[in-house]
């Protein structure tokens, strides 16, 4: 007989009885191959006609068994066609249908094409949607037979119902199934959540409680499935994280000037990293800061130090808070760290007597104020940190007890602060001599560099520069003046002059120069310090034209100093008068040096530069500084003696006010500036004593010894200790300087991989990536586009890549990785701007991404003729198989950090589809492995786009990682691309 269609195929075959093996070899003759068995509908149709009547057809059920389990059907036809039946009053059919889902609900797959899998996940959210509203039926045919007196019919399937809920939910395979459904299903998503609601309702007055636990637990499930990827466990077991503790010591030490929202940022990364609890998080951050205060220099370092610590460091907390889930958790967690920072009874006292005050007192006081603790807690905390004092060694000496504590007077300076910008931005012409008398109050004792140190920790520094520049503009334009108007524009400028070099020396010139200039004009004192005044880091030519200005202008300025008993100060043009400063002291050298002009002259002149403003004598200094590094041994002593006279201090009776605090800041300066010669020439000059260590860490490398030497001592000590102390952070910056990125970088992962205790290598991770954040951008350039490759590509190095020393340096790539990667769209830290920047010409050379022109890096892989066959090089693949979902966000390529990460996964996805595992399969293991573990839920964007989709498929044959939750985390879901990927990759799992 010829069968017109698929029902008269079923009826033929119930008529007849047929067996089902009987059945499936008839169905197969009577069509034949082409069409599929899905494309037929052959599930819907079977159901279709096994439920015409009030109880299922037996013999057309066991066709649809004998269908699924010979695989004629696909899972999510089966489903689809479940799904669509709705009748849920005949309770024989709903029973053969949960039967039936019973059959394969936990173990479902699909091996076809992308567009088959996304069809299971569909159909699974479809069923899951019939499971719930099945269940709903029955709990409300149950409640109705209750009040009815027959409960046992409706208890049952109720209980079978949420059986297969149960059964279904529980494979994580499903749920990760379910994620990507309801990513390509919004609108079906919000109708399960609805139903779900619709069910709790009604079995919230169900007497029998363990369908009612079942059901509450089946909920929990399904609401856990939009988050299943943002689960991790956080580290109960550890009480203490370097990491923290150096990000913080290294900000407080370096880069008190910087902005705190990268710095939280930072923070928060490392937090996520590592999972650490807040409470412990908080801690560690306190614990940094009071280690800082102990440990600082004394002097500025004291100072910056603790404005870091009362004023900046509550403001970084304010900003964590908003990262927090809720404003009174955070609270409770700043009042738990608290609690245990009370118990580091002898880090308080330490940090006590340093201060010479109450240290937690205050930082509780502040904590309050900015809403980070409640003032009942606060007041719980003073009380237990005041009983603690009492039993505490004798914390006050005779000596200190007039000396006002820092803490007090940083959090007495930053109001003040704002005052004096309100005062510096009012009509200078009005009151100069009023605003004399704010200056000349500003420069006493340490008042000038408590302000600075509250400026820079609260983000008023840049202003505060501004204003000064302002005023030194303002004193360079001068009109018809009296001798005191002259002696008041005089000091005007020196004291701007002296307090903006000083704030270039201690906090960076990058505070002082304006973002853009673009269009508006230069400023006198912009213009001297980038050509002028000598940095670390910057060498000057002496012959440069900026120090050669109009020769007439040089012959008067050298007549005047040569000649006049003291400088007249009317009409006196300053700024033109530093600018011309360097040619006449060359012109007055040169006479000296020919007997022109004996040494009580130069006396004189020495005497007139710094008579009246010390500014002609830092400027004179800082060209003498550039002149003495070119001279040859033997030439540089008249000139070495000239910077001599004109750093000790001129006593007269005829100097202008506060000339002994102007020459306080302009010893400082010149010591500043003269270091790097004075070393190099192995001069000792005796600068007037300020009274305080105004270079902390300087000269801290031992002399003749290899730098190597000094980097592998010094880590190893850092190592041993298990955290980086503020010396050893200045030596690991000195040392990055000296040896560059590359060598610093190679030779630190080189004493990473000779670690071998597990517990050490660890530690040096956390270790390795906190000094590696003195350049963070760079390192990891270097670490993934270099370092790792090399590694990763020479077989002879293999070894080096076992557990532990692999599964650390894997860890460490991927947090470099990530931390780049999330803040390379920021600006670079003003440490960091000083160094040399790779140029991006050279990372395009090195890694094009182009398939028809091979990286070096992949035609280093097929190099070797034993090695091409191991590592397929991706030059041999179609472009296709290195998409990736950055080249579908359409991620800029020149930037050097993405070419290297695409690269790096390139050669990941070559590793794996190669035919040779090893240690370097091992690692790249370990590498996706942590890249999941720090993942954030649907965290578009980050380093995994630049995996080729290809590598899943790979990846999931790795045993370790044929994980759902693996899958889902490292394919970018937010693109319909990357669903199909994930569920191809799942539904094959």
């Amino acid at each position: 007989m010829k069968v017109v269609n698929l029902k008269q195929a079923i009826l033929q075959a119930w008529k007849e009885r047929w067996s089902d093996y009987q059945w499936a070899v008839n169905m197969k003759k009577f069509f034949p191959k082409g069409a599929t068995w899905d494309i037929l509908n052959l599930a819907e149709a079977l159901l279709e006609q096994a439920m015409i009547g009030p109880s299922p057809n037996p013999l057309i059920l066991s066709y649809l068994k004998y269908a699924i389990s010979s695989q004629m059907v696909s899972y999510s036809s089966v489903l689809t066609a479940i799904s669509k039946f709705d009748d849920f009053s005949r309770d024989l059919c709903v029973q053969a249908l949960l039967d039936i889902m019973d059959m394969f609900c936990d173990r479902l797959s699909c091996h076809g094409k992308a567009e088959e899998c996304i069809g299971l996940c569909r159909a699974l959210l479809s069923a899951l949607h019939w499971l719930l509203r099945c269940t709903a039926a029955s709990a409300e045919r149950l409640r109705e037979g209750l009040e009815a007196g027959t409960p046992a019919a409706g208890e049952k399937q109720l209980a079978m119902c949420l059986q297969r809920l149960e059964k279904t939910l529980s494979s994580t395979k499903n749920r990760a199934l379910l994620h990507i459904a309801k990513l390509e299903e919004a609108s079906s998503w919000t109708a399960i959540e609805h139903c779900l609601l619709k069910l709790g309702e009604i079995l919230a007055n169900l007497s029998n409680h363990q369908l009612r636990s079942q059901a509450e637990q089946c909920g929990t499930l399904i609401r856990s499935i939009p988050t299943m990827l943002s689960v991790h466990s956080e580290q109960l077991h550890k009480t203490g994280f370097p990491t923290v503790h150096a990000v913080v010591l290294l900000e407080g030490t370096m880069n008190l000037t910087g902005e705190t929202q990268p710095l939280v940022e930072q923070l928060m990364m490392v937090k996520r990293m590592q999972h650490i609890p807040t409470p412990l998080f908080v801690l560690e951050i306190w614990k940094a800061c009071f280690v800082g205060l102990i440990e600082s220099p004394e002097g500025t370092g004291e100072l910056k130090w603790t404005a870091f610590t009362f004023l900046k460091i509550p403001q970084v907390l304010v900003k964590l808070k908003k990262y927090s889930h809720g404003d009174k958790d955070f609270t409770e967690d700043v009042n738990t760290a608290f609690e245990f920072l009370l118990k580091l009874t002898p880090l308080l006292d330490k940090a006590d007597q340093r201060c010479n005050c109450d240290c937690t007192n205050f930082l509780l006081q502040e904590c309050s104020k900015q809403g980070l603790l409640s003032e009942a807690s606060m007041n719980n905390l003073m009380a237990k940190r005041k009983a603690d004092r009492e039993h505490a060694p004798q914390l006050k000496s005779d000596e200190n007890a007039n000396i006002q504590p820092n803490p007090g007077l940083i959090l007495r300076a930053e109001p003040t602060v704002t005052n004096i910008l309100k005062t510096m931005d009012a009509d200078h012409s009005k009151s100069p001599e009023g605003l004399l008398g704010v200056l000349g109050h500003m420069l006493s004792g340490k008042s000038l560099d408590l302000l600075l140190a509250a400026a820079a920790a609260t983000g008023k520094l840049k202003s505060f520069a501004r204003k000064f520049i302002n005023l030194n503009e303002f004193t360079t334009h001068r009109s018809e003046e009296s001798t005191k108007a002259a002696s008041v524009r005089a000091l005007l400028f020196d004291i701007s002059f002296l307090m903006l070099c000083h704030v270039a020396q201690t906090y960076g010139s990058e505070v002082i120069l304006s973002e853009s200039n673009t269009g508006g004009e230069v400023f006198f004192f912009e213009t001297w310090m980038q050509t002028c005044m000598p940095e670390e880091g910057k060498i000057l030519n002496p012959d440069h034209p900026c120090f050669r200005p109009d020769s007439t202008k040089v012959e008067s300025l050298v007549a005047l100093l040569n000649n006049s008993s003291e400088i007249k100060l009317v009409q006196m043009k300053w700024h033109e008068a530093c600018l011309n400063i360097s040619a006449a002291i060359l012109e007055i050298l040169n006479a000296w040096e020919n007997g022109v002009l004996a040494f009580e002259s130069i006396q004189k002149i020495t005497d007139n530069i710094k008579g009246k403003v010390c500014s002609l004598a830092v400027c004179a200094v800082a060209w003498l500084v550039a002149h003495v590094r070119m001279l040859g041994l033997d030439e540089r002593e008249k000139s070495l003696q000239m910077i001599r006279q004109l750093a000790g201090p001129l006593y007269s009776e005829n100097t202008l006010q506060f000339y002994n605090e102007r020459v306080v800041i302009m010893s400082s300066i010149l010591e500043h500036m003269c270091a790097d010669v004075l070393q190099q020439t192995a001069t000792q000059i005796k600068f007037p004593s300020t009274g305080m260590d105004t270079m902390p860490y300087w000269n801290l490398l031992p002399p003749k010894r290899p730098i190597k030497e000094v980097l592998t001592d010094i880590f190893a000590k850092v190592l041993e200790k298990g955290w980086v102390d503020s010396r050893s952070i200045h030596i690991f910056d000195t040392l990055l300087h000296m040896g560059g990125v590359y060598w610093f970088c190679n030779n630190l992962i080189k004493e990473l991989l000779k670690e071998t205790r597990k517990e050490y290598t660890l530690r040096a991770v956390e270790l390795l990536y906190s000094i590696f954040c003195l350049d963070m951008q760079q390192v990891t350039l270097v670490l993934l586009g270099h370092i790792l490759p090399g590694l990763l590509t020479d077989s002879s190095k293999w070894h080096s890549l076992m557990d532990p020393p692999g599964t650390a340096l894997a860890k460490l790539a991927v947090w470099c990785a990530l931390s780049s990667y999330s803040s390379h769209k920021g600006q670079a830290s003003s440490r960091q701007k000083k160094r040399h920047r790779e140029d991006i010409e050279d990372y395009i050379s090195l890694f094009p991404l182009d398939d028809m022109q091979p990286s070096k890096l992949m035609r280093l892989l097929s190099s070797n003729e034993e090695d091409a066959n191991i590592l397929s090089s991706p030059t041999d693949r179609s472009m296709s198989s290195s998409l990736s979902a950055s080249q579908l966000h359409t991620v800029n390529m020149r930037d050097p950090l993405n070419r290297v990460l695409a690269n790096l996964f390139l050669l990941i996805s070559s590793i794996l589809g190669s035919r040779t595992a090893g240690p370097h399969t091992q690692f790249v293991q370990w590498f996706m492995e942590e890249c999941v573990d720090c993942l954030e839920q649907g965290s578009r964007g980050s380093i995994l786009q630049f995996m080729p989709f290809t590598t899943v498929s790979e990846l999931v044959k790795v045993s370790a990682m044929s994980s759902p939750k693996v899958v889902l985390a490292i394919t970018d879901l937010s693109l319909p691309l990357g669903r199909q990927v994930a569920a191809k990759a799942i539904a094959a799992l």
